[in-house]
Formats: structure tokens, C-alpha cells, sequence
């Protein structure tokens, strides 16, 4: 029987690898998984060797302070693969946690195909990366077009595949009416899925949803969570007595839910692609520590934190980062814009531009077919 190890380091890496191994069992029922997966992998039937939070940390200084626990976890999780002895090493995002197994892993059994899938960034910044991964990955899987000539250079293997995340599979209908109340307007919040960025941004998003308060009355704010997390940000607004906020964390409901928003207010990173995608207007918010702030503004050779403004080169969607983010702007920007009908559609339509070209259409089928001819 073939074997696939599925390594990913984060909650969004789990819901890539999910969608793609899904497809890849549909045709391929005989290949045996194991995998350091979350819920979306388990929901497949597919064991980890531990819970994804145990390595799930935000930012250097974070890493630092928790580099005995990942060293140990690396070392244990090299170990574990080695003992499986898959066919494939099928590693997503993440790339400071998985591509470092990866390379390990190739050094000791070179017979294990390693294919990657998310590119690390190094349009961002650490473009002399891509040297070092041609000797060990087989195969990367882009989600973004511009990105393959980088690996081009290198002769590494790439295949853009498209974001399986802006594919227009079947949503199915659900009634929200008894979520929100009295019929309001609905406001997305998307806070985050690691708990350092919940920790930061919810207190700034509370007070700016106390400030919405101030002036709208035909509100309903709905913050998207993990399941993980989905009781600490309920707390939190619970000690706020608000009456017109809620939490969701399952998957089928938060599309509906977004569909149906007139505007959201997201952290920077994937799900920003997602409300894009679901032609919802937004802006980006992010904090980090002063420190690691410096260390990215020194590295970073780029303007914008949101993937669409990068591949625009202007910000389409107004993004408040670092000292920008506090309730006050968010609210100011917010205002505005939904006080302003044209500048939501301009911003709607300038999105939908950079976003379809982020699109094959068929990026399960590509993927799944990568990773089944490297079997």
C-alpha cells in the first residue's frame, strides 16, 4: 500500500491539506495517511501525532521563547516519519516548521518524494532561499502565478495550481436568521486563528464595535473562530454585555455568514483572499510586538501586508497595521467606507481583477494529480 505523510504547521495549512487529500481519496481509496494535521485532517479519518497548537507560534520572539519545545517536536516528528516510511512527504505552509523537517527528512531517506505546497514567500523577503529548497523538494504547488518564475530560475518543479480557497464549489444554503437578530446588518470579524493574534487584536475590535455602537443600532458583528479558540473570544464579549455580537466557528455557517456581511474587518493573511473572493468590501488590520515588528520591517522588501495589494502594487484594501491598528482608525475607515457606496463597489471590482487571475478552476484536481504521479 502507498503512503502519504500530510505535515502542516497551522490551522490554515490543515484546511489546504484537507481539501486536496479529499480529492485525492476520492480517486485514490488504497494510500495510507498519517499526518500532524488539525480537525480538517481528522475529519477525514486521518491520524496526527499531536495537536497542531503545540507548535503553532506567532512571530520570532515567540519562536525564541519556545525553541526548545519546537526543536524537541521536530526532532520527534522526523523520527515518526521515518518510521512510517511514506511514498510522499507532503508538507504545506509553514515553511520554518515543515521545510525544515522536509530537509532532514531527505537527508536521511533520499527515496522519500518531498512536494510542497504554499511557496514560501520569497517575493516578500529571502529571495536566496529558493537555492537551498532545490535540494531537497521534488515538486512545489504555487498558489499564485507571479511566483513561478522564481522557482523557474532554479529548475525546481512547480505547478501553479490557483488558491483552492477562491474555487466556486458548491456552498450550501443556510438559514442565519436565527443567529442574527431583528434582521441587521451584518459585519464580519475575523480576529485571527493562532490565540497570540485573538489576544491582541479582540480588545482593540471590542472597542471599536463599541464605538460602531455609538452611532448604528442596525448592527449585528459575528466574529469567525476556530472551533479551538471559539470559547475564549465568547468569553470576552460576554464580559462586554453586548447583545448584538456573535461567534461561529463551523465552516458551512461562516461562508453563509460572510456572504451575507456588508463589510469585513479581517486580519492580514488567507481568509482576506476568502472575503475577496465572496465580494464582501474590508479592510486589513495586524499588531505585533515592537520587536518583531522592527525585525520584519528591516527584512520585508515589500509595501503592502495583503496579497491582493501586493500583486495590484496599491492598496485596494486599506490596510491599518502596527500603531495604525487601534479602534479608533478602524472605526473612522470602517465609517467612512460604508457611508460610501461607490468607493465598496470600486473596491469590489478592483479585487475581483487581481483575484481571478489567482484562479485555474481546477486546483484540487492539479494538485491531487502532483502528488498521485510522484506515488
Amino acid at each position: 500500500m502507498k503512503k502519504i505523510f500530510i505535515l502542516t504547521g497551522e490551522p490554515s495549512g490543515d484546511i489546504l491539506a484537507s481539501k486536496v487529500i479529499s480529492k485525492l481519496k476520492s480517486s485514490r481509496p488504497d494510500v495510507e495517511f498519517l499526518s500532524v494535521g488539525g480537525s480538517n485532517l481528522k475529519s477525514l479519518g486521518i491520524k496526527t501525532l499531536y495537536n497542531l497548537n503545540e507548535v503553532t507560534y506567532l512571530g520570532f520572539t515567540n519562536v525564541l521563547l519556545n525553541i526548545f519545545k519546537i526543536k524537541n517536536k521536530i526532532n520527534f516528528t522526523i523520527k515518526e516519519i521515518i518510521k512510517f516510511n511514506p511514498d510522499i512527504l507532503f508538507s504545506v505552509d509553514s515553511p520554518d516548521f515543515t521545510l525544515r523537517i522536509a530537509k532532514q527528512i531527505k537527508k536521511i531517506n533520499p527515496n522519500i518524494k518531498i512536494i510542497h505546497f504554499v511557496a514560501p514567500q520569497v517575493w516578500v523577503w529571502r529571495k536566496y532561499r529558493v537555492k537551498k529548497l532545490k535540494n531537497f523538494l521534488d515538486h512545489i504547488l504555487l498558489l499564485f502565478p507571479f511566483e513561478k518564475k522564481y522557482f523557474d530560475k532554479e529548475k525546481i518543479k512547480s505547478t501553479f495550481i490557483g488558491h483552492p480557497l477562491l474555487e466556486n464549489h458548491e456552498k450550501n444554503k443556510i438559514d442565519i436568521n436565527h443567529i442574527i437578530k431583528d434582521k441587521k446588518k451584518i459585519i464580519s470579524i475575523f480576529p485571527g486563528s493562532r490565540l497570540s493574534e485573538i489576544i491582541i487584536l479582540t480588545p482593540i475590535l471590542i472597542n471599536f464595535i463599541k464605538l460602531m455602537n455609538v452611532k448604528h443600532n442596525d448592527l449585528f458583528f459575528v466574529f469567525h473562530s476556530t472551533l479551538e479558540h471559539n470559547e475564549i473570544i465568547k468569553t470576552l464579549l460576554h464580559n462586554e454585555k453586548f447583545n448584538n455580537c456573535g461567534v461561529i466557528s463551523d465552516a458551512k455557517i461562516k461562508s453563509n455568514i460572510l456572504l451575507a456581511s456588508i463589510f469585513a474587518v479581517s486580519k492580514s493573511g488567507t481568509i482576506s483572499l476568502e472575503i475577496c473572493n465572496s465580494k464582501v468590501p474590508s479592510i486589513i488590520i495586524y499588531k505585533m510586538n515592537i520587536i518583531n515588528y522592527l525585525i520584519i520591517k528591516i527584512l520585508v522588501k515589500v509595501k503592502f501586508a495583503n496579497i491582493i495589494n501586493i500583486a495590484a502594487n496599491e492598496e485596494i484594501i486599506p490596510e491599518l497595521l502596527q500603531s495604525k491598528c487601534n479602534s479608533r482608525n478602524i472605526f473612522n475607515v470602517v465609517e467612512k467606507l460604508i457611508a460610501d457606496k461607490e468607493e465598496l463597489n470600486k473596491q469590489v471590482t478592483n479585487s475581483q481583477e487581481i483575484i481571478n487571475k489567482f484562479k485555474t478552476g481546477k486546483s484540487l484536481e492539479l494538485a491531487s494529480s502532483v502528488l498521485i504521479n510522484h506515488l
